[in-house]
């Protein structure tokens, strides 16, 4: 008996262990792993377009908005038109299509840039004119710009200190009739050498529109497009060194001399410089420029160039990039005025401009930081 009750006792132990053992243990409740997000993929929320490759000016801006906008963290894309309108709009085209929201535009031309700024407007993109205005279009939202008509205020203004007595004959160059800014740069200077001519200072050689209209102290659109008809550069170095030896095979003995030299911007100005200085005939030449562009920097230095106007580009590329980052934010868009473009007034920030020759150069261009030194020789 004792013995069948320890058959029983080890049968229902083994039956125990055997239930537990097929039972199912319940599992402490887990937190499922929690789902990765996948990345957004990463857009252009800026672009960038520059006339062209071909002037020192836009690869100067090119590097600076490029350094500006890697440190602030936005990816960019800059493309060039290379004086072409048509490929200037096929560049607006292809940053639409990467869905940018601000495009930063530098025209060629600016009325046949309308074109393009109204595709981006058609396409919900903002666009920003850069350095030179966008007109015949009311699809410019923004400008950003150096005050241009005190550019050429400031170039006629070094011809007028440097001038003495009466009589000096005085050169007149423009930028292309094609930009806006020409027609901007040149109503500076005759703002200022206008009262100079009129009162004997200067006489006009090389342009019979400008002779003919040197009594009025204000022109108009029209007459000032006569006079930049006949002594425009189209901003070209060779064009610039054409016409100034044309000029010079043209005027007379009583005509050189010790001249003074109205040229637009510092490419310009290094073509005219080496034409006058080439005819035996000068003796010394007064010539401006604009941009603070290094192979002008040396000329200053080397006194084959007499002064520049330093458009500090800096600062034109930060306003242009808190302007498009501000509009990409959604946040208010700070501006300080407006311009006319035929069609609107358009919203402005406007950036200062400052005279530079052999007195200032180092202070202005060294000593800011704008260029090294190791740029350039002759420095003391």
């Amino acid at each position: 008996m004792k013995k069948k009750l320890l058959i029983l006792l080890s049968m229902l132990l083994v039956f125990s262990m055997v239930f537990a053992a097929c039972t199912p243990k319940e599992e402490e409740p887990t937190e499922p792993p929690a789902a990765e997000e996948p990345e957004a993929p990463a857009e252009l929320s800026m672009g960038i377009v520059l006339p062209t490759k071909d002037e020192p000016r836009w690869i100067q801006d090119q590097t600076r908005f490029e350094a500006k906008l890697n440190e602030a963290g936005y990816d960019v894309e800059i493309l060039f038109s290379q004086a072409d309108p048509s490929q200037e709009k096929a560049n607006v085209e292809a940053l639409i299509t990467k869905g940018v929201e601000v495009i930063i535009l530098c025209p060629h031309d600016s009325a046949a840039a309308a074109a393009s700024a109204e595709a981006a407007r058609e396409a919900g993109v903002t666009i920003i004119s850069y350095d030179r205005l966008i007109t015949d279009t009311d699809a410019v939202d923004y400008y950003v710009t150096f005050d241009s008509v005190a550019v050429g205020e400031a170039q006629a203004q070094y011809l007028v200190d440097k001038a003495e007595g009466e009589g000096n004959p005085l050169y007149l160059y423009a930028g292309a009739a094609t930009d806006n800014n020409a027609f901007l740069f040149f109503e500076g200077a005759w703002n200022v050498l206008q009262p100079k001519i009129a009162d004997g200072t200067f006489y006009i050689v090389n342009s019979s529109a400008a002779i003919d209209l040197q009594d009025k102290a204000e022109l108009t659109r029209d007459e000032m497009g006569q006079i930049i008809g006949q002594v425009t550069t189209n901003w070209d170095f060779d064009d610039a060194k054409s016409l100034a030896e044309a000029n010079l095979t043209a005027a007379s003995a009583e005509d050189k001399g010790d001249v003074f030299i109205l040229a637009p911007n510092d490419g310009t100005a290094r073509a005219i410089a080496d034409a006058f200085g080439a005819d035996t005939d000068i003796t010394s030449y007064v010539v401006t420029g604009q941009d603070a562009e290094i192979a002008s920097v040396q000329y200053i230095i080397d006194g084959k160039q007499s002064m520049t106007v330093l458009k500090d580009v800096r600062n034109l590329v930060d306003d242009a990039i808190a302007m498009a980052i501000s509009v990409v934010l959604g946040e208010t868009v700070e501006t300080t005025g407006e311009y006319d473009n035929g069609v609107i007034m358009v919203p402005a920030k406007q950036s200062e401009v400052i005279s530079v020759d052999q007195d200032n150069v180092v202070e202005a261009i060294i000593d800011s930081g704008y260029w090294d030194a190791s740029e350039f020789t002759g420095l003391d």
